[in-house]
């Protein structure tokens, strides 16, 4: 799945059409994620269909629970959160296994090794990120009122467990060295993936066409 970091980026874009809460909508954004740091595996809090090996999250499952709730930051966050993992899974990992699948020393690398090669090149992207993007890290050195949703996916009353661990994140951030990734490729990854997230919200309905 894309980082936490990445996902805050996203978010942060596509809340500059939907004008929301950019707290409420930053932590549900990342709130999916609450599922690894209480031991539960992903596939009820990410929405994924046993039968797709790729994680990318069924979309329709979330919109006949939670459709109405979109106008909510907290859940249009976990929205995107789950959009955001969809066109990761869907073109980004595999453009990377195509590039590899192209390289002298690195033929032959599989999908599960290649998605486990990216989850440990995350940390020296953050800083450079939250610099071009602007985030604001309020929301994970100040105390929130944590929000009222319906989503049960998640226990929602355990969300400070993962905004202390995203403070542990960016401070881990300045120690790591990349070896993947190439800045520019997530910027653009970035970009494409807020464009495809407001077009779906719009056909929606919760944007009323403000993004065109």
């Amino acid at each position: 799945m894309a980082s936490a970091v990445i996902h805050l980026c996203v978010a942060k874009e596509v809340n500059k059409y939907l004008k929301m809460d950019e707290n409420m909508l930053l932590l549900g954004s990342i709130a999916p994620d609450l599922a690894k740091q209480i031991n539960q595996t992903k596939e009820i809090s990410h929405f994924l269909d046993h039968t797709n090996e790729d994680d990318i999250p069924n979309i329709d499952l979330f919109l006949a629970k939670y459709k109405a709730e979109l106008t909510n930051p907290f859940e249009m966050g976990y929205f995107i959160h789950l959009l955001t993992d969809k066109y990761w899974f869907r073109d980004y990992v595999y453009m990377y296994l195509d590039r590899f699948s192209k390289s002298k020393t690195k033929k032959g690398i599989t999908y599960t090794a290649l998605r486990d090669l990216i989850y440990n090149d995350y940390t020296n992207l953050n800083i450079d990120l939250i610099d071009k993007y602007n985030l604001s890290l309020d929301l994970f050195a100040n105390e929130i009122e944590l929000p009222k949703s319906k989503i049960t996916e998640i226990p929602v009353e355990k969300l400070g467990i993962l905004i202390e661990k995203m403070g542990l994140i960016i401070i881990e951030s300045k120690k790591e060295k990349t070896f993947i990734f190439d800045t520019k490729d997530i910027e653009e990854f970035i970009e494409k993936t807020v464009k495809y997230i407001v077009k779906d919200v719009q056909i929606l309905g919760v944007l009323d066409n403000k993004g065109e």
